[in-house]
């Protein structure tokens, strides 16, 4: 039986474990990165293990999150980061050089590799047909010093490409069609490949906006075959020595498979407050939209933005929208001035941000009270865009583009006949703002330097065989690491703060939680299903450890966040019958008892009151020790 191209690439780094759907596979990591909102911790935790230098292939640093210097934090956290880098052998990317999976995509990605992120948009790499995962910081830690990287043996999505896309139609409306069909919870225990004839018709910059936006279906990871369009994307990067091709055997064996016809997508919209919410530019209609924000990771590439600055060429952005264009690198900025589209962009009135994640993660920008937002992220959580009652809007470059000009959510198609953007034989390149780590020799003498605000984090204790606590917090289906641990330009000055940082925790469902549970000791938290979708931040688990926060009792668990907190020490459980979540509420007395002989088992009995309630533990061999030891960090010492 032949292989899918994601067996292929796990069959060749595996390490330990074997390759059956459900089963604990151990993988080798060639390639890891982090940024700024969740390096700090992972340099910290890498510090704590004691491993004077990373063994991976590549690790690169990259400061593209917290960039709004608006006091001393964030930028001790770049220092701290860039001395890290230096000591402990990465790749530095300095802030100003470019959204981390845009220039990881441009400059360091390579297909066949594997590539884990402390960033939940890590797969963005698979359009270059990389394997590339977003984990918390703390595996990431671990995979730098050498060790694996574990999945659950995932099952294999094929979707199927026919056809060709038409004028106006992009990429970024093919993941959300994907998104319709499958739902932000249809990817989980599944990694998503893309094939068909289709897929010839799509650059490598198009691809890597589908698979960014992988990571909204709850998916492992997604990726493309490496062909001849991704040969000739590194060659005009400079890198073509490393490509190589990569293809699924005819015979290989799909779980589930999908087909979509290219050719009958319409412009789309992800309409609030959900990715899945996706309807077509004319279902929703012509809604008048205050704000328009064009970037993020998703859709930053310098042909994403030549559409944007041709439609905007000779026209003025309407008088009640304001626009801003965020390019994803300084290589897409650079060759945007020197052809002429940044000027047409700044003529037409769009204000042009610095090459980061900005708006996308609340870092500025937030729409007026109430206000309708039309943005080519990947996200459009409550709250997540700084305003709590801002209507959100996920579209392509073309609608947004369109949009801004109209005043009204448009349909592109409207102008007419497409223009056809080639990709560029040769990019711009110029790595001048990537600092290359010290020798062995020379790291020997070098030091960290921590801010006062950076904080040590917390670590787990172990599990006890009796847990009995009050249920601080009960919430419901959905819950985002948003919800958990918010982002923003007020609360991310803080993330490697973690006792501060605590006092947000869940502020967004109830902002009585955090002293509540602090006052408590412990306690246990009530959710329903895709709990923790979303973000890979592990400050969602490490902030509620801080609280006391022992185990999350849910419905279901989204991939990363499941493992975060694991990691950290929280024990997560899943109910038996999902029924039985009703029969729970917020300052009931819950107790869980013979813990241990229940992790072996798989099964344990939560008891509240007259209620005996059937728990499932969905653990690896291996996650059920780390809950035992406290969690890995605590487990990672203990083995030293």
């Amino acid at each position: 039986m032949g292989q899918t191209i994601a067996q292929k690439i796990i069959a060749a780094h595996r390490l330990d474990g074997e390759m059956t759907v459900g089963q604990d596979v151990a993988l080798r990591i060639d390639q890891t990165l982090t940024q700024d909102a969740t390096g700090t911790l992972a340099y910290l935790e890498f510090e704590a293990m004691g491993i004077p230098r990373v063994k991976t292939e590549l690790s690169v640093a990259y400061i593209d999150h917290n960039t709004l210097q608006s006091g001393f934090e964030n930028a001790d956290d770049h220092e701290f980061i860039r001395t890290a880098a230096k000591k402990y052998g990465l790749y530095f990317s300095r802030p100003g050089n470019g959204i981390c999976h845009q220039v990881h995509l441009e400059r360091f990605g390579a297909p066949g590799k594997t590539l884990i992120g402390s960033d939940s948009h890590t797969p963005t790499c698979g359009g270059i047909g990389m394997l590339a995962f977003g984990a918390g910081g703390l595996d990431v830690a671990v995979a730098m010093g050498g060790g694996a990287y574990h999945i659950i043996m995932p099952k294999m999505t094929r979707i199927n490409l026919h056809g060709k896309l038409s004028p106006w139609v992009s990429a970024k409306d093919i993941i959300l069609e994907v998104l319709r069909i499958m739902s932000v919870k249809g990817g989980v225990g599944k990694i998503v490949e893309y094939g068909g004839e289709g897929v010839k018709t799509l650059t490598v910059p198009e691809r890597a906006t589908i698979t960014n936006m992988g990571a909204e279906l709850g998916a492992t990871t997604s990726v493309f075959p490496s062909d001849e369009i991704t040969k000739a994307f590194l060659a005009a990067q400079g890198r073509e020595d490393v490509w190589v091709e990569l293809k699924a055997d005819e015979d290989a064996v799909y779980d589930e498979i999908i087909d979509i016809d290219l050719s009958k997508l319409e412009p789309a919209a992800a309409c609030p407050h959900s990715p899945d919410n996706v309807k077509s530019v004319g279902e929703i209609g012509k809604i008048k939209i205050d704000q328009v924000c064009v970037g993020s990771c998703t859709n930053s590439s310098f042909t994403d933005m030549l559409k944007v600055a041709h439609i905007l060429k000779g026209k003025t952005i309407s008088e009640s929208v304001s626009m801003t264009v965020t390019p994803g690198s300084k290589q897409v900025y650079n060759m945007l001035a020197e052809c002429g589209a940044l000027s047409d962009m700044i003529a037409a009135g769009a204000r042009v941000l610095e090459c980061t994640c900005g708006p996308c993660i609340g870092m500025g920008q937030s729409p007026k009270s109430a206000g309708v937002s039309l943005r080519t992220f990947n996200r459009n959580f409550t709250g997540r865009s700084g305003t709590k009652d801002a209507e959100v809007y996920l579209v392509s470059p073309e609608v947004a583009a369109y949009s801004a000009i109209c005043g009204y959510l448009a349909d592109p198609r409207e102008l007419g006949d497409a223009v056809e953007f080639k990709m560029p034989e040769k990019f711009l390149i110029n790595d001048n703002m990537i600092t290359k780590p010290a020798t062995v020799e020379e790291a020997d003498s070098l030091a960290t330097v921590k801010g006062p605000n950076i904080k040590d984090c917390p670590i787990g204790t172990p599990v006890p065989e009796t847990l009995e606590c009050e249920c601080v917090l009960k919430v419901g289906d959905n819950i985002t690491t948003d919800h958990i641990m918010p982002a923003g330009a007020k609360i991310l000055p803080y993330r490697s703060n973690i006792p501060f940082l605590s006092k947000f925790c869940f502020a967004v469902c109830d902002e009585g939680f955090p002293e509540r549970a602090k006052a408590k000791g412990q306690g246990i938290i009530i959710g329903g299903s895709n709990y923790g979708q979303g973000s890979s931040r592990e400050h969602a688990a490490l902030v509620p450890l801080y609280l006391g926060i022992k185990a999350v009792i849910a419905k279901s668990f989204a991939r990363i966040h499941a493992d975060n907190l694991v990691n950290a020490g929280i024990l997560p459980l899943t109910f038996e019958n999902p029924d039985d979540y009703d029969k729970l509420a917020e300052g009931d007395v819950l107790s869980i008892a013979g813990i241990d002989a229940g992790l072996a088992e798989g099964k344990l009995t939560l008891r509240s009151g007259k209620n005996e309630i059937a728990l499932c533990v969905n653990l690896s061999e291996r996650q059920k020790e780390m809950i035992k030891a406290g969690g890995l960090l605590a487990a990672t010492k203990g083995a030293k």
